[in-house]
């Protein structure tokens, strides 16, 4: 069974949702016949990296609100993923744009190493503060998952799979998807955010049990 999620590498619900995801699939009775499939989703399309400014900074101006709101916004937010697990140091976050990020991520896909660079970025962007708009951090990055450095660099150097990310993205659309980290479950049940794993299981067993209806 199929389990599609719409994620950016920028969203840290996304990161806190996978790990909830995971939780929930461990726990399925068929966890060995689900196929997870990435798929693109740019936040902030028109983001520009910028190194000079906190990701704090950016928070704020960007929704209009006090730095001591962000600040607070963040605090909540690593807790959130502490609890699953994760640390995010956002005061190490780069503020940057994600595209070429989903163009490695498509790459990787061909690769089936998708899952594997959803969490090698996450980890890069939301705990070591790399910059996932910078080529040489985005080869190690790619590297760290086993892909080959010289295909990275020849694909970051041309625009290879730009048409995925901008079909995964127009996908979304059609489909209705307005946030992420946004989940499809076999292509009929979705469940938006980074919900429990009770939630995540129950769309699972309930998709699993819909699948074996219409099979008989």
């Amino acid at each position: 069974m199929k389990v599609d999620i719409w994620s950016d590498v920028r969203c840290p619900f996304c990161y806190i949702g996978k790990r909830k995801f995971e939780a929930a699939l461990a726990d399925f009775d068929h966890k060995g016949e689900i196929e997870v499939e990435w798929h693109s989703f740019e936040l902030d399309p028109n983001a520009v990296t910028i190194l000079d400014k906190t990701s704090e900074e950016y928070l704020a101006e960007r929704y209009g609100k006090s730095k001591e709101w962000a600040a607070e916004t963040h605090k909540n937010v690593a807790n959130a993923a502490a609890e699953v697990g994760l640390t995010f140091n956002f005061d190490q976050a780069i503020v940057a744009n994600s595209f070429d990020a989903h163009r490695l991520i498509q790459l990787a896909k061909t690769k089936g190493l998708g899952d594997a660079i959803e969490e090698a970025m996450f980890k890069a962007h939301f705990t070591d503060g790399k910059n996932i708009d910078d080529q040489e951090a985005l080869q190690k990055i790619g590297l760290s998952v086993g892909l080959d450095v010289s295909e990275i660099r020849e694909m970051l150097n041309s625009d290879r799979f730009t048409d995925e990310v901008r079909y995964d993205e127009k996908t979304a659309e059609t489909i209705g998807v307005r946030g992420v980290p946004f989940f499809v479950f076999n292509e009929k049940l979705a469940v938006s955010g980074a919900q429990p794993p009770e939630t995540f299981l129950g769309a699972l067993n309930q998709a699993w049990e819909s699948r074996q209806s219409s099979a008989t």
